[in-house]
C-alpha cells in the first residue's frame, strides 16, 4: 500500500484536533450551567381555612316556588315583587270561570242523582222497582258526589295563598298570561329570620356547639352582627374535610338582605361578642 500523502495528513489531524476542542467546549458549558430546580411537590387537594376569616352567605330561613296547579289565565297578582304578605294572603289569582260552571254543573248532578235514588228507595219498599235499578240509582249518585269533590278540588286551586310570612323575591309570569299546571309563578322568601351557611373544618367539631356565639362582618353593610350557631352539617366532605354548619343572626336588622354575604369570626378562643 503507498502512503498518503503529506498533505492529506496535515488535514485530517486539523479535522481531529477540531472535533477535540468542540467535545472540550461542549463539557464545559454544560459545567457551567446551573442545575435544573427540583419540581415543587403538588400541594395537597384540601381547603385551607383561617379560623378567624371565613366566608358566608346570607339565606332566609324559609323559601320556595310556587306554581301553578291548573291550566287557566293569571287573573291577579296583588302582591308586587319585593312587597310583603302575611300567611294566607292571595298571591295569584287564575280566571277559573270555566271551572266553577263545571262545578255548579256537578251540584247538579248530585242534586238529580239524589232525588232519582230516594223516589227509587220508596218504590222499592212497594216493591214497584227492582232491586237492579235501586243499585243503579245508588251508584249515579256516588258518582255524582264524586265528581262533585273532583270539580271542587279544581276549584280550590283557582287561588294560590301565601304559605308562611314573608316578600315576594320574583315573579316568574304576569297578569292575563295563560300558564300551564307545573309552571312556576313566584319565588317567595320567609326573611324574618336570616341564617349564614359556611363551612369550616371537621377538625372544628370537637368544640363546635349549637347555641354557640360568633360574629359575622357582612360587606354591603360593612357592620359586624352577632350570631348563633343552629344547626351542624350531618356529613363531613373527605376530600375538603369540612362541613357546613348553619348560624342565625340574632336581632332584627332592617338593612340585611337575602344573598349578602360577608367574613364570618369564629374560631377557638375567638371572641364570642360584637358591637355593630
Amino acid at each position: 500500500m503507498m502512503p498518503a500523502p503529506r498533505a492529506e495528513r496535515r488535514t485530517l489531524a486539523t479535522r481531529l484536533a477540531a472535533l477535540a476542542l468542540a467535545a472540550a467546549g461542549t463539557a464545559a458549558v454544560a459545567q457551567s450551567l446551573p442545575a435544573a430546580p427540583a419540581a415543587a411537590p403538588a400541594p395537597a387537594a384540601r381547603m385551607v381555612f383561617d379560623r378567624h376569616d371565613l366566608r358566608a352567605q346570607l339565606m332566609p330561613r324559609r323559601y320556595t316556588t310556587l306554581a301553578a296547579e291548573i291550566g287557566a289565565k293569571i287573573q291577579s297578582m296583588p302582591v308586587a315583587e319585593g312587597g310583603a304578605f302575611k300567611a294566607g294572603q292571595l298571591i295569584v289569582g287564575f280566571d277559573c270561570s270555566l271551572q266553577r260552571a263545571q262545578l255548579d254543573k256537578a251540584r247538579a248532578e248530585l242534586l238529580s242523582a239524589e232525588v232519582t235514588f230516594k223516589s227509587n228507595q220508596r218504590m222499592a219498599e212497594l216493591n214497584a222497582v227492582g232491586l237492579l235499578e235501586l243499585d243503579l240509582s245508588r251508584a249515579a249518585l256516588n258518582k255524582a258526589q264524586a265528581e262533585l269533590q273532583a270539580s271542587q278540588a279544581v276549584v280550590s286551586k283557582c287561588e294560590i295563598t301565601a304559605p308562611f310570612n314573608g316578600r315576594i323575591a320574583e315573579q316568574k309570569a304576569r297578569e292575563q298570561q295563560f300558564v300551564q299546571p307545573g309552571q312556576p309563578l313566584v319565588d317567595v322568601i320567609d326573611d324574618s329570620q336570616l341564617e349564614l351557611e359556611f363551612l369550616v373544618p371537621s377538625a372544628w367539631l370537637s368544640w363546635l356547639r349549637v347555641g354557640g356565639s360568633l360574629r359575622v362582618q357582612i360587606a354591603e353593610t360593612r357592620k359586624t352582627y352577632p350570631a348563633r350557631f343552629t344547626r351542624l352539617g350531618a356529613r363531613v366532605d373527605p376530600v375538603s374535610q369540612s362541613v357546613k354548619v348553619v348560624a342565625a343572626i340574632d336581632g332584627q336588622h332592617p338593612e340585611l338582605v337575602a344573598g349578602m354575604s360577608g367574613r364570618v369570626l369564629v374560631g377557638p378562643g375567638a371572641p364570642s361578642r360584637s358591637q355593630p
